[in-house]
């Protein structure tokens, strides 16, 4: 029998047992043994599963170099797996074999609590990998809470008493996950492959951690370590996760203290990553709103629960949505909405006051770090210069509907996939590509109006209402997404053809004028090289490619024909071209027929040649008939709808820039519109022309051109990439960002919060 669970050595519990003692060192290497036995299970289980999850969403991927991310990441995982299994299992294994020495394991390296983790990093990559960390934890922790009360409870026993809580417990939910994101950076896969990990890390160990809880539980119970203790949890951040977060957090400090918390911890969302940031940010303003009897003086009263919060959020609401349909949106509305956002927190302690009678002077610290996070969502929105001005107007309407659900549910702004999230993002996506004249049926408009509308007027505590908005907005999308993508296809279709057309021309003409060189020909022959070969070949050209037998046969005529102009001044010359003359009527009659040319059209020039021969070989006169030196009167024996290709070589090519106009190719707007790909939106604002939002469609991969078409995939305009580079340079074209909505604010927001000079608490603390 194992000697940590013989029930015969039952602990002495009238003395604090020594750690580094035998009896201690057996009770923490059953726990340590326990703990790696599950754990390596769990870590391998997790592993196990990557492949296939990477594997299914490299098949959906929206992009070959999506895709390949993913290949990418399966085959890092697959190198680097044993090297981030070992370094996540030897750090937990390390960090129970310390706790013999709890006074050196408390100071050195103890995991930051969750809510501080590298809050100086600030990077996108970062902050969306603190966000996966932050929510693990406090979703499991709050799960958990119960039997991990026991486990720290029973080790602080076996530790000489020192105190065990959730932040040095090396087997708690934070110090696990803070142990496996510092194990991934042996992996040097990009953040979406880490993140698909993160989530298999919590399906297939956070996730089991019940397990491993009530094993330890059960082995030191057995052991005599506080066998008979009822498992009741302190009122601590798993508590206040699980019960009324608004209440628990207004709780004296020497209360947490006494439950082996600090202070002021709030649930694990983004709240917890930007809680000591807007902290700090609140510090110097509090003290003198406090001093003005502001939102940070001394709380009067019982603070604001969440149901109170919500109450005063649907009243205001319920105002919004009784005075009836939203108007047309205008750009000029957006000042006004503004000081609305600023507005609402003060709005909404005086509602709770008409509710409570008395207005409360303050709310509890997550709950204002909630509403000042949606109200700077949505001050950015209202300044986000990639929505059109009507569309800020419109999604700014949804401040009050995103705060309630943001209480309602705290993992919003934690994940990308929260259906709230998704349908904001879906929704500024849509409205990118907005402009007044590609929805002169104003659909798009009146789709997300009515998106807005029913949020304010259906949405009170039923969460489910954003899934099924963000279901039939996509559903809206994808009709005309498939409508726009048939007419970017024949757009595109269409200017590869010309493209195509343009360039065979070019390559005819610059054919037929290099075998021509300096010599000058016939006025005859020059307009039939000029206008029906060089026609013929262009559609051999088109038709049967360069490299076709056809097309080195209409070229070898065009020797054979320049040829026959030299002049037949002896025997053997006459004899030559007697002998290319019928060659060279058969070749022109198949390339004349080729180009549509009437029969009669046909004998017309054949006779006029043949005058032209016979004066060559010296059998007729100079005046006979039909032959003429006379350019204008020569070039009639080929029909006007035959266009010259020739002349069209020096003609200028449509849009071209001034070839004076030096780019250099380090400037910032060249290596723009190198890096721009299809699918990104620009905004276009021409003098004397409405502003356009227009996509990148297609870029030429004969003339490099750019083609632009609008939201509903008809033309708007096509550039070369150095007229574009000039449009960027003058300020008549801006790149919209192509990255979600909610990211872009997110960023912009712990900017702007870590920015040292900033003093302001948060964009809604005006009252």
């Amino acid at each position: 029998m194992n000697e940590a669970s013989d029930p015969s050595r039952v602990v002495n519990l009238s003395q604090r047992m020594d750690p580094a003692s035998e009896r201690g060192g057996e009770l923490l290497n059953a726990v340590r043994s326990i703990a790696n036995r599950r754990l390596q299970q769990w870590v391998g289980n997790a592993f196990e599963h990557v492949d296939d999850a990477l594997f299914d969403l490299a098949e959906k991927a929206e992009n070959n170099a999506a895709q390949m991310h993913y290949f990418d990441g399966m085959r890092e995982v697959r190198k680097r797996r044993p090297a981030v299994e070992r370094h996540f299992l030897g750090a937990i294994s390390r960090s129970l074999g310390e706790m013999t020495h709890p006074l050196q394991q408390s100071s050195a390296g103890a995991p930051a609590a969750p809510g501080t983790v590298e809050l100086s990093l600030v990077a996108d990559n970062e902050l969306e990998e603190s966000l996966a960390i932050t929510s693990m934890i406090g979703k499991n922790e709050s799960r958990l809470a119960r039997d991990l009360f026991a486990v720290n409870q029973r080790l602080s026993v076996i530790c000489g008493g020192h105190k065990i809580d959730d932040a040095s417990n090396p087997v708690a939910p934070a110090t696990l996950a803070q142990a496996f994101r510092q194990a991934l950076h042996e992996l040097s896969a990009d953040m979406r492959v880490k993140l698909i990990i993160f989530k298999l890390f919590d399906r297939y160990l956070l996730s089991s951690l019940e397990e491993l809880y009530q094993e330890i539980n059960t082995e030191l119970a057995r052991a005599g370590v506080l066998p008979h203790l009822r498992h009741e949890v302190a009122r601590g951040a798993s508590a206040r996760t699980a019960t009324n977060s608004s209440n628990a957090s207004a709780q004296p400090a020497s209360a947490a203290a006494e439950n082996g918390e600090e202070a002021g911890d709030i649930p694990s969302d983004l709240l917890q990553t930007l809680h000591a940031l807007f902290s700090a940010r609140r510090g110097s303003a509090g003290i003198n709103a406090g001093s003005a009897g502001g939102m940070h003086a001394i709380p009067t009263g019982p603070l604001p629960s969440a149901n109170e919060l919500l109450g005063a959020l649907s009243v205001l609401q319920s105002q919004i949505a009784s005075a009836g349909p939203l108007p047309f949106a205008q750009p000029d509305d957006a000042a006004e909405l503004s000081r609305e956002v600023m507005q609402l927190k003060g709005q909404l302690l005086s509602q709770i006051g008409a509710l409570r009678g008395e207005r409360p002077s303050h709310v509890a610290t997550i709950d204002e770090d909630t509403i000042d996070l949606v109200g700077m969502l949505f001050e950015f929105i209202l300044e986000d210069r990639n929505l059109p001005a009507e569309m800020q107007v419109m999604l700014a309407r949804l401040q009050i509907p995103y705060l309630k659900a943001a209480i309602l549910d705290r993992k919003l702004f934690a994940h990308r996939q929260h259906p709230a999230r998704r349908l904001l993002d879906c929704l500024a996506e849509q409205a990118k590509g907005w402009s007044e004249e590609s929805d002169r049926d104003r659909r798009l408009h009146d789709k997300v109006k009515s998106v807005v509308e029913q949020l304010l007027h259906e949405f009170d505590d039923d969460m489910g209402i954003f899934e099924r908005l963000l279901n039939d907005l996509q559903q809206f999308q994808d009709v005309n997404k498939r409508r726009s993508e048939l007419a970017e296809q024949r757009v595109a279709e269409s200017t590869r053809g010309r493209e195509k057309l343009e360039q065979a021309r070019r390559r005819a003409a610059r054919e037929i004028l290099d075998r021509i060189g300096d010599r000058k020909l016939p006025p005859l022959v020059h307009g039939v090289l000029a206008r029906a070969w060089a026609n013929h070949l262009v559609l051999t050209l088109l038709r049967q490619g360069e490299d076709s037998p056809e097309f080195k046969g209409a070229l070898r005529f065009v020797d054979e024909f320049i040829a026959s102009t030299r002049p037949a001044t002896d025997p053997e010359s006459r004899h030559t071209l007697r002998q290319m003359l019928p060659g060279i009527e058969r070749a022109l009659r198949q390339g004349l027929a080729n180009v549509a040319f009437q029969e009669h059209d046909t004998e017309r020039l054949l006779a006029q040649l043949h005058a032209y021969y016979r004066q060559q070989l010296g059998e007729a006169p100079e005046t006979a008939g039909v032959v003429t030196t006379d350019e204008d009167t020569a070039m009639l024996a080929i029909p006007d709808s035959i266009q010259p290709v020739v002349e069209r070589e020096a003609e200028p090519e449509e849009n071209s820039i001034d070839d004076n106009v030096a780019i250099s190719p380090d400037s910032p707007e060249w290596q723009q519109v190198q890096a721009l790909q299809p699918g990104t939106w620009l905004e276009f604002s021409h003098l004397e022309e409405a502003m356009t939002r227009a996509k990148l469609s297609w870029i030429s991969p004969m003339s490099g051109r750019y083609l632009f078409v609008n939201r509903r995939g008809l033309k708007v305009a096509d550039y070369s990439p150095q007229e574009l580079v000039v449009l960027l340079i003058d300020g008549l074209a801006r790149v919209l960002a192509a990255n979600a909505l909610f990211d872009r604010a997110l960023s912009a927001i712990v900017g702007r919060l870590s920015q040292p000079d900033n003093t302001t608490a948060s964009a809604s603390d005006t009252e």
